[in-house]
């Protein structure tokens, strides 16, 4: 996979442009700082053979943030204390999943330990909010932007002037919130933060990768589609729908895919969340197993 040097950071891209399961990782070589290794499994191998890196840093618990993290078991980990319990114990992972059932907990367990060589795993130190790292040459600010996950961090670069975004990614598929500990309002509260930063460069984790100059337009499609989405689900329920039949909808996604299962769960899982929110605000009901809308205001 190529890789590109922004001053002293290196951004090495991951397979399939960075999508899922693969992400794109950071490397500032001058601290052997490793950021998310779930990139290029064999250009990582030549890094820890070539004793390049000396720390291993999350951004989150993802497992498409650590599918490599198993080539550094040597290596002290730093992540936030928030997103550290599902990396100690794979039930963990699944319960913060919100799987329930036996055949999705062990379909899953199964995929963790294959696919991304997951074993527990214990932080060596915690990354705070606000807290300034001195790498050397390389100044870098922690900022926790929970939403995504809870203790989801972000890293603004000082000299090269360059903000790294995890997984506020701008995509256009918009955010992910669908975890047991996400929040669609922290994600709001995270994308306008990030979206406040200065910043001359812009790197993310999973596609384009990069984005110089003024994303202005990019952060507010961004976050626009949270509240397009919101209105997709109140629109769907002018008649009692079931969770299955909102489902059916792909409002998430935008369509169906395959796999069928693996998209599907996203969806419930995002449908969830959106339809906690409506009935919280009054604008949708559950009676008899099926929502319906109660308002018209958003």
């Amino acid at each position: 996979m190529p890789e590109e040097s922004y001053g002293p950071l290196t951004l090495i891209r991951g397979e399939n442009r960075g999508r899922y399961p693969y992400c794109h990782s950071l490397f500032i070589p001058g601290a052997g700082v490793l950021i998310d290794p779930s990139s290029d499994r064999e250009r990582l191998i030549r890094l820890r053979d070539e004793g390049a890196v000396k720390t291993v840093w999350l951004s989150h618990w993802h497992e498409d943030h650590l599918m490599h993290l198993d080539l550094f078991d040597d290596l002290p980990l730093w992540m936030a204390e928030e997103d550290a319990p599902p990396l100690a114990d794979v039930e963990v992972f699944l319960d913060w999943y919100r799987l329930d059932r036996p055949d999705e907990r062990a379909y899953w367990r199964k995929i963790l330990h294959k696919q991304f060589h997951f074993h527990p795993r214990r932080p060596a130190r915690f990354l705070r909010d606000g807290e300034v790292v001195d790498l050397g040459g390389v100044t870098v600010e922690v900022l926790r932007t929970p939403g995504h996950s809870p203790g989801h961090l972000a890293f603004f670069f000082r000299e090269p002037n360059t903000l790294f975004l995890g997984d506020y990614d701008l995509t256009p598929i918009g955010p992910w919130y669908g975890d047991l500990h996400s929040s669609i309002e922290d994600t709001l509260a995270s994308i306008r933060r990030l979206r406040a930063i200065p910043a001359e460069r812009r790197l993310a984790c999973h596609e384009t990768g990069v984005f110089d100059g003024p994303v202005e337009a990019l952060w507010a499609r961004y976050e626009e589609t949270i509240f397009e989405r919101e209105r997709r689900y109140l629109d769907l329920l002018d008649e009692p729908k079931t969770l299955a039949e909102i489902m059916g909808a792909w409002v998430f996604y935008g369509r169906p895919r395959e796999p069928r299962d693996f998209y599907e769960f996203g969806e419930r899982l995002h449908a969830d969340k959106h339809l906690d929110r409506l009935r919280d605000r009054g604008l949708v009901a559950e009676r008899d197993g099926k929502f319906v809308r109660t308002a018209s205001e958003l």
